[in-house]
């Protein structure tokens, strides 16, 4: 493919680009950006999305030959200085590597749950809003091998391009769907999850739960937890930590819980 050079800022064929900050708020018509060479991998490789257009700051090209390499042959590679790129972007963009993708639209919750294994492990987001830990927790959810993610309706959009960047593409190979809570928690009994709620208040210690054949854990945002409704009615697990502290950030939650889980799974886990 032949690299397009880009000069003006103000080109249309670059319109998705620009003000990547402000447009990841308000939204791109089905487009998301990920940004970073590993993430572009990742992106080329997905079954679930497609790319749309690639912009790279000019140097940056003769080391992209190999990620380039695994796009459709007849998608544009836009290339600019690094002048156009920041006024492109809105700000500087240190990493110069962006491309654009295709969203499709969100698997049914039961499409989802219904083919997952026997023995699946499910992370489930309730108001979980910070776009770092959301990535975080889909990093960690591809680590430790869990088969899917569901996001309440109040949890922040994993396609954001900080959530995706975070979570070192994650974001694109785990299938996660959104849905209400009420939602979420019918589905899951329906297909025999057996619901773990996480919180520093849990009856029991992480290490004492077996979970069921299949796991759903539920993980709520920074501060709150989890509704204390919703935690009357799981199972509840805590981490032990030490005494005069008494909570750990959602995503480093996540790991310690997930790899619990995971060493359960036996072939399957890690």
């Amino acid at each position: 493919m032949t690299p397009i050079r880009i000069t003006d800022p103000d080109d249309p064929r670059i319109a998705v680009y620009r003000d990547i900050r402000e447009r990841d708020l308000a939204g791109r018509h089905g487009l998301f950006i990920a940004e970073g060479k590993v993430v572009l991998r990742v992106l080329f490789s997905a079954r679930r999305f497609e790319a749309e257009s690639v912009l790279l700051l000019e140097n940056r090209v003769p080391g992209m030959t190999e990620v380039l390499d695994m796009a459709p042959p007849d998608l544009p590679v836009y290339v600019a200085d690094a002048e156009v790129l920041d006024h492109i972007a809105g700000f500087h963009l240190h990493r110069g590597i962006l491309a654009a993708g295709r969203r499709r639209p969100d698997a049914a919750l039961l499409e989802m749950l219904k083919p997952l294994p026997e023995d699946a492990l499910v992370v489930v987001l309730v108001g979980v809003s910070n776009h770092d830990n959301v990535g975080a927790i889909f990093r960690n959810a591809a680590a430790f091998g869990a088969d899917a993610v569901l996001l309440d309706t109040t949890s922040c959009d994993p396609l954001y391009r900080k959530a995706i960047r975070v979570s070192v593409g994650a974001a694109l190979k785990i299938p996660f769907a959104t849905a209400s809570t009420a939602e979420i928690r019918e589905g899951l009994a329906a297909e025999g999850f057996d619901a773990i709620g996480l919180s520093p208040s849990g009856k029991q210690e992480i290490h004492q739960i077996e979970g069921g054949v299949r796991t759903a854990l539920f993980l709520g945002a920074e501060g709150p937890g989890l509704p204390p409704e919703m935690l009357a009615e799981l199972k509840t697990a805590r981490i032990r930590m030490s005494q005069d502290f008494d909570s750990l950030n959602v995503a480093a939650a996540s790991a310690i819980a997930l790899h619990h889980f995971a060493l359960k799974r036996g072939d399957r886990g890690i």
